[in-house]
């Protein structure tokens, strides 16, 4: 059994029982209480959960500025109702005789602030040999990649382990010490009161990354990006997998950008024994690069996804020694699939349509290209015309028409349906509007598509709505493209109710 363990600062013995019987009540199984701050010993009363008790010093990413003999005497102070102590190997290399004066069990510890260990492997047969009764390890994450080196050293432990990447590359090592079996894992009480870079709160750690239902067999899923922290895949695809069922905890990939490390990454986490990655969004900067790798691979590859010249879901087949791998694009379906509800129209129809695309970037590609695909007009508009001619001269012809006016002429355009796929009116600045402050002449029967969708209701929607054209928000673009990679994995139709609350929820949280 995996514990979940919650850092606390000790100040004070009111505030520390106060934040102790929060934690329990949040559902720790321990409480990790660092003494860094204190300057003299402190007798420890009974708390409602087991207690680690420990003095970092300022030279192993703590506070304390004490010399060794005082923290371990502070450490030795507050052993005595405290299940756990926790000290540096450093510490007792120079202090060998302090496993004796310490709790009824003790944490060997190493921590790296800057990046891995030098000497990883002969740092943990260090502490095999030694007299600790759990080895914890943890270091900053150069890149994602180092979470794999924590899982095999939980996959080879000799003793009960902790092995944990720092940073926000690291925070799956956090999340999956479950699935590899380490002795805990931490979460911070509240954001504020995090011990180390990375560290989820006990909250987000339960409720958002599924702690209670990860086991040994638990699928892997993950959005792969750079950045990603601000992702709200994680919170949908989760609250997909709880509502249905499905045995998989969906992630936060940090790769950095450029086609070698997406290549790295790839070649490193597919084939990971015990890692059971199953399944991936791609986003920025990486969908690209998912094309690329992909073709070298001679996977499959949809035929749109191909077209479009990107990829923003890969489906990995673990029922097959190869482990198969399959290229789509969601987007473009969520697209259409807005668009022909809002209107009561099947995709046959849209070859009757005429549409203003705003923007020429990934988002607008895919418009174009499905739209196009269905025999539409389409009218490409982009502040760089150049962007604009080329990427009309790329599809025009395919079963549609498609061609580039100027910006300057979007006003006056009579396109039945507009699609906003810029960042204009992105939070903050939710003041602006592609369309300026002079919006075409909409009617009931235009159709208004904004795929930005922080804020719900952008500028571009309003102006809209106020000419009483119909209108479709980013949210359902987001929603559709979720549910039909939920789908392409599990094989089970997706709640996207659920997959819709949980984002407009969070949303309407971070408005306020």
């Amino acid at each position: 059994m995996t514990l979940l363990c919650v850092p606390i600062f000790f100040d004070s013995l009111e505030q520390t029982a106060r934040d102790v019987a929060l934690a329990a009540e949040a559902g720790a199984d321990v409480v990790e209480l660092r003494l860094d701050r204190l300057t003299q010993g402190v007798a420890l009363p009974q708390y409602p959960v087991p207690v680690i008790v420990t003095c970092r010093p300022e030279w192993e990413g703590g506070e304390s500025t004490l010399p060794d003999g005082e923290r371990i005497a502070l450490v030795e102070a507050a052993s005595a109702n405290a299940r756990y102590a926790d000290l540096e190997l450093a510490t007792l290399r120079r202090h060998p005789d302090a496993r004796t004066f310490l709790a009824e069990r003790l944490i060997v510890s190493a921590h790296d602030f800057k990046g891995r260990p030098d000497r990883l492997a002969n740092l943990v047969v260090e502490m095999n040999a030694g007299g600790g009764d759990v080895n914890k390890v943890a270091w900053m994450a150069r890149s994602i990649r180092d979470n794999l080196e924590a899982f095999e050293l939980l996959q080879t432990r000799q003793k009960p382990t902790i092995a944990l990447c720092m940073g926000e590359a690291g925070l799956i090592s956090r999340v999956l010490a479950k699935k590899f079996g380490a002795f805990l894992t931490f979460a911070s009480l509240r954001d504020e009161s995090a011990t180390a870079p990375g560290q989820v709160t006990v909250h987000d750690l339960k409720r958002l990354y599924r702690w209670d239902v990860i086991g040994a067999r638990t699928k892997v899923y993950g959005v792969v990006a750079s950045p990603v922290v601000h992702s709200m895949s994680p919170a949908v695809h989760n609250a997909a997998f709880d509502q249905t069922g499905h045995d998989g905890v969906y992630l936060p990939l940090l790769v950095n950008p450029g086609y070698e490390s997406f290549k790295a990454f790839m070649e490193s986490f597919v084939p990971f024994e015990g890692l059971d990655l199953s399944g991936l969004s791609v986003t920025l900067p990486h969908k690209e690069n998912a094309l690329k790798y992909l073709r070298e691979k001679g996977a499959d590859v949809e035929e749109l996804a191909a077209s479009i010249g990107a990829v923003n879901t890969i489906t990995i087949d673990r029922s097959d020694r190869r482990l198969p791998l399959r290229g789509l694009n969601t987007d473009y379906g969520a697209i259409l699939d807005s668009i022909t509800d809002t209107m009561r129209i099947s995709r046959d129809a849209l070859g009757d349509l005429r549409v203003a695309v705003i923007g020429a970037g990934g988002t607008g590609r895919s418009a174009v290209a499905a739209l196009a695909h269905y025999g539409a007009t389409v009218v490409v508009y982009n502040r760089t015309r150049e962007k604009a001619d080329a990427l009309a001269a790329e599809f025009n012809g395919r079963t549609g028409r498609v061609v580039a006016a100027s910006m300057d002429k979007l006003c006056d355009s009579c396109c039945h349906v507009f699609i906003n796929t810029t960042s204009v009116g992105m939070h903050p600045h939710v003041n602006e509007s592609p369309l300026g402050e002079r919006a075409p002449k909409f009617t009931p029967d235009t159709v208004v598509f904004d795929a930005v969708y922080n804020p719900m209701k952008t500028k571009l929607l309003r102006q809209a709505e106020a000419a009483g054209a119909k209108t479709i928000g980013g949210v359902e673009m987001f929603v559709r493209q979720a549910a039909a990679q939920f789908e392409a994995w599990t094989g089970t139709k997706a709640p996207s109710d659920v997959m819709r609350r949980v984002v407009e929820q969070r949303l309407l949280h971070s408005a306020r």
